[in-house]
């Protein structure tokens, strides 16, 4: 993180879990329960859940302001419409429409599909198969619950805060006069984030006075805004969404604590800091709530207690520390909050967050950039004034103060109401306060060090060496978060940085993201800086908690002299984030292509995939960069990585044909060769793809460059099935005046339109060849889903035309297609394909169904002394076994992977012949000889009877060995150099005990999973 010299207010532990769990934020409706009126506003309108009164109730406030307590047990009076506000998120989700990643809110998946996903608005926008029923997941690991199919659902329309819109100040307003005033009103302009953590938890407004800003609606369950005339929201599925409540884990936390209890704390700080670890931890900001009264709001999933304060912080506290106390509790629940009393004397905490603070002082003395330098400090009150306003001095000063912006810590003298040690904890806030009062020991080094000062810095160590030990600033001392050599680093002091260095200064210190000083070296652009850290012996591969690299850093800053030093001083140039992502990765999306280029000079490894299963291509095509993918295509260190695919069976041509990348689909298939026929997890082509899409770009690349029409996927359809499915009639009219159907097939319409109707792409499929006559699944051809009786004409019009066209080449096309129809039929029932191998003859005549009742070869009416099911292919599992090895008489591998073989791979016989399909099934065919590496060039002519059946093709003996040896050594090398764990990404990281791993799995290792010896160090290899 870059440095700020400001740190403000931190919860000692994520809140993410905890509202995911609570659910302060969620935007709902009136539920099945409902029987209050119309405190809401009416069916559908929608409002923001504020806290947990208890663990049966809830208090919303409606977006018309109105305020209330509902049921959120037994009886369940809300919906959630929107839980994103809160954070909670799916990791490692996409949503497959809009490709939110994660899914933010409540996921709906796909239960009828592999690996679909919709986020809430994609869902309730009606986007996938309305007929495909879908689960839904509140949360990550919650129970699936299995949904009627929307098509069946009623919706309803949500209204309330919602672009359009006229609000004016709400409950929660803190900004002043921003609006022009109480009772002004404004404009929704749009929905946006309050912050990435919390999507669509804030209103875009613009005031009547023109003034614009972002105000809070969800987020922490605040409601800055108030509707007065409420606008239409999208439409939701009413029954569909989840009951606030009703699933996941309950509000009950330990016994004797319960939300809504006011707490205190009254040990000992020692204590409390002790028992604070493994509980969220302790931090300075925490001192607020030393003898203040809080209130319990969350008990999260290890039970301990989130607690809210005057200031509006939230805080987690193990149980154990917190004591309850008895006071009256307000009716609303939240509009008061109990008011600090001081004392002349009283040892205070000024507020640590600038922004705060600002606000807290208007009106109250105001602020003063003076005064920054007393943020988060410590101080003793010198005077109240009748306005309550406190007269404190801190760091040699003296400051007017809104009473709530500072905090207090202990009483004049030095012990805390109700604390049974005073006299330890006087001693211990003395000395944090004479610490504070005269300034922060090592805030002069670290302003020194970031303002370059490098002779200041030294007399600084020099003074502090003579003193002696603890007196004086640390060369490795922390102020706002950094250290003097983090903040040297950042901004290019060479010569400071020298100095620290000189003073043993400790290169490897973390600042609370995990950032080192090469991080901090990379945020600033200071390449001299990297050189100067790597040769004090600084690690370069070190990460953050982000688990990024310097490196990473570089990249996506756009910093290339940072990038070219890192690379030049030998760091590792693909390790992985948190995301899995790789520096390639980065440079791909920010669309850097000299640090591309300078990654792939470096040996950057393509084939690492991120936490979504994308390499560096996948990701070029999923990002749309032509360029990006030309460099990396030129620079692929094995051609076939071109059509790798992710764990869904998508390639990048896939992702490219999906996504309407035209010039990306150009350079896989015309410079990357890439194969154009490959099927995904649903068996679907690129062309399937293109064609559902109706990307005719896309469409007419493929097409041209001559990729198969007729592959059926998952649901036998082909491209042309898809095409015809989305035809309505409608989209017929464009083709009434197209007399030149040759024009159609050439061009696919003109050029620059790329939005042509489903018809048009069905003619042109038709009239490139795409047959018309394949069934589906359900039996039904091409044909049969166009109800349309002048677009079948013109389908089967621009058919025969591409079917004549053929006949002039020769007579041969038709008289193969007809053999090889009904080569395939069953001589039986005519209705299977034939699927059963008799021998010993080795002809294929019939089904398996009709296979029992032949006694002789329908064929060449032999004994049949064996039967046997042909199955699919041993040897690349993708295709049937389609040709027959003489003279072993063994059907087990396809035609295209028996082209290089010897040996049967059932039995290892010798292989003398290769038959193929259509010579076993008594039609013509071609005969493949194999010759043994002993025979010489001119092979002996077949037997008479072997001859009858057709010639005779000599597969190149020696050529075809070599290849099949070279994809055996290839497949040896990748069984020794992938990881073990994920079989997915290559070993780059080794234990002490010799095993290897990919890095992402090496990191969550705490064992050797081959040896399972305890992993005492990683070592990553270059």
């Amino acid at each position: 993180m870059e440095i700020s010299i400001v740190v403000g207010n931190n919860p000692g532990a994520p809140r993410t879990t905890r509202v995911m769990m609570e659910g302060v934020g969620a935007r709902v409706i009136r539920g099945p329960g409902w029987k209050w009126g119309k405190q809401d506003g009416g069916e559908g309108h929608v409002g923001t859940v504020r806290n947990f009164e208890s663990p049966d109730e809830v208090v919303v406030v409606w977006d018309n302001g109105t305020a209330a307590n509902y049921r959120c047990s037994g009886q369940y009076d809300l919906r959630i419409i929107d839980s994103a506000p809160t954070g909670v998120k799916h990791e490692g989700t996409m949503c497959d429409t809009c490709r939110q990643q994660p899914i933010f809110g409540i996921r709906w998946k796909c239960a009828e599909c592999a690996n679909y996903d919709l986020c809430s608005v994609c869902y309730h926008g009606d986007k996938h198969h309305l007929r495909h029923r879908f689960y839904r997941i509140t949360t990550p690991g919650s129970e699936r619950i299995f949904l009627d199919t929307r098509r069946k659902s009623k919706k309803i329309a949500i209204r309330g805060i919602f672009p359009g819109a006229r609000v004016v100040r709400g409950v929660d307003w803190q900004w002043e006069d921003q609006d022009g005033g109480n009772g002004r009103r404004g404009k929704v302009q749009d929905l946006q984030d309050w912050s990435a953590a919390s999507p669509r938890s804030a209103a875009y407004i613009v005031w009547d006075n023109g003034s614009k800003n972002l105000y809070r609606v969800g987020f922490e369950g605040m409601a800055d805004l108030k509707v007065v005339n409420d606008a239409k929201g999208q439409t939701v599925y009413r029954d569909h969404l989840p009951c606030l409540g009703e699933q996941g884990p309950g509000h009950t936390g330990p016994p004797g604590l319960k939300i809504g209890d006011k707490v205190n704390i009254d040990l000992e700080i020692e204590i409390v800091q002790s028992l604070q670890h493994g509980h969220g931890g302790w931090t300075d900001g925490m001192y607020e709530c030393l003898n203040s009264i809080g209130t319990v709001v969350g008990i999260d999933e290890d039970h301990d207690i989130v607690v809210v304060y005057d200031t509006g912080n939230r805080w987690t506290f193990n149980p154990a520390v917190l004591t309850k106390v008895v006071t009256p509790t307000n009716g609303a629940g939240y509009n008061e909050t109990p008011q600090q009393q001081f004392a002349v004397g009283d040892v205070v905490q000024i507020c640590s967050d600038l922004e705060r603070i600002k606000m807290l002082q208007r009106g109250h003395g105001e602020w003063a950039d003076g005064m920054t330098p007393t943020l988060g400090k410590i101080g003793h009150i010198q005077q109240i004034y009748n306005d309550n306003d406190l007269k404190v001095e801190v760091c040699n000063t003296t400051w007017t103060y809104n009473p709530l912006a500072v905090t207090r810590l202990a009483s004049k003298d030095g012990t805390m109401h109700s604390a049974t040690s005073g006299e330890r904890l006087n001693a211990l806030l003395k000395k944090l306060f004479e610490t504070h009062v005269s300034g922060d020991v090592n805030e002069e080094l670290v302003k020194s060090a970031a303002n370059g000062d490098a002779q200041k810095c030294e007399e600084v160590l020099k003074q502090s060496n003579t003193a002696g030990a603890g007196i004086g600033p640390d060369v490795n001392g922390v102020f706002a978060g950094h250290t003097a050599l983090q903040a040297a680093s950042q901004n290019g002091h060479l010569e400071v940085i020298t100095v620290l260095l000189r003073f043993q200064a400790d290169v490897e210190i973390e600042d609370t993201d995990g950032d080192r000083a090469v991080h901090h070296a990379a945020f600033g652009d200071e390449p001299g800086v990297m050189q100067l850290l790597a040769h004090a012996g600084a690690d370069l591969n070190a990460r953050n908690k982000r688990r990024q690299t310097a490196l990473h850093i570089g990249v996506n800053k756009g910093h290339i002299g940072v990038v070219k030093m890192l690379l030049d001083l030998g760091c590792h140039p693909s390790l992985q984030d948190s995301e899995g992502d790789t520096p390639l990765h980065d440079a791909i999306s920010k669309k850097r292509d000299d640090m591309l280029t300078l990654l792939l000079d470096h040996n950057a490894d393509i084939t690492l995939t991120n936490n979504n299963g994308f390499n560096a291509l996948h990701h070029a095509a999923l990002r749309g960069n032509p360029s990006a993918m030309k460099i990396l295509l030129a620079k692929l260190p094995r051609p076939w990585i071109v059509d790798e695919k992710k764990d869904d069976g998508y390639t990048a041509l896939h992702l490219a044909a999906l996504n309407n990348h035209v010039e990306v689909a150009e350079q896989l298939v015309l410079n990357g060769k890439a194969n154009m026929d490959l099927q995904n997890v649903n068996l679907q082509t690129a062309l399937h793809l293109a064609v559902e899409r109706q990307h005719t770009q896309i469409v007419r690349l493929l097409v041209r460059e001559g990729a198969n029409l007729n592959i059926a996927d998952k649901d036998g359809d082909t491209p042309l099935h898809e095409a015809l499915r989305h035809h309505t009639l409608s989209q017929l009219r464009q083709l009434q005046d197209v007399h030149d159907v040759g024009k159609l097939l050439m061009g696919l319409g003109t050029q620059g339109s790329d939005k042509k109707s489903s018809a048009s792409i069905a003619c042109f499929l038709a009239g490139n060849g795409a047959d018309l006559t394949i069934k589906n699944k359900k039996g039904q051809t091409p044909l049969d889903l166009c109800p349309d009786p002048n677009l079948c004409k013109t389908l089967t019009k621009c058919y025969k035309e591409k079917q004549s066209g053929e006949m002039d080449m020769g007579p041969q096309c038709n008289t193969n297609t007809n053999n090889t129809s009904t080569v395939e039929e069953c001589l039986v029932c005519s209705d299977a394909k034939r699927d059963m191998l008799f021998q010993p003859c080795g002809h294929v005549a019939c089904c398996n169904a009709c296979a029992s009742r032949v006694k002789k070869c329908l064929i060449c009416r032999e004994n049949v002394s064996n039967r046997i099911k042909i199955e699919e292919c041993m040897v690349c599992s993708d295709r049937k076994a389609s040709v027959l090895f003489k003279p072993c008489g063994h059907m087990c591998a396809c035609e295209s992977c028996s082209q290089i073989m010897k040996k049967c791979v059932q039995c290892r016989s010798h292989i003398d012949l290769i038959m193929p399909m259509s010579v076993c099934s008594g039609g013509l065919g071609t005969i493949s000889e194999v010759k043994s590496d002993s025979e010489e060039e001119a092979a002996p002519k077949p037997s008479t009877s072997d001859a009858a059946q057709g010639p005779i093709m000599n597969n190149g003996g020696r050529d075809a060995s070599d290849i099949q040896k070279l994809k055996q050594q290839l497949q040896d090398i990748k069984e020794q150099t992938m990881c073990p764990v994920c079989l997915d990404r290559l070993k780059n990281m080794i234990f002490l005990c010799g095993h290897g791993l990919c890095q992402m799995c090496g990191d969550q290792m705490v064992e050797c999973p081959i040896c399972r010896k305890a992993v005492e160090k990683r070592i990553l290899l270059y």
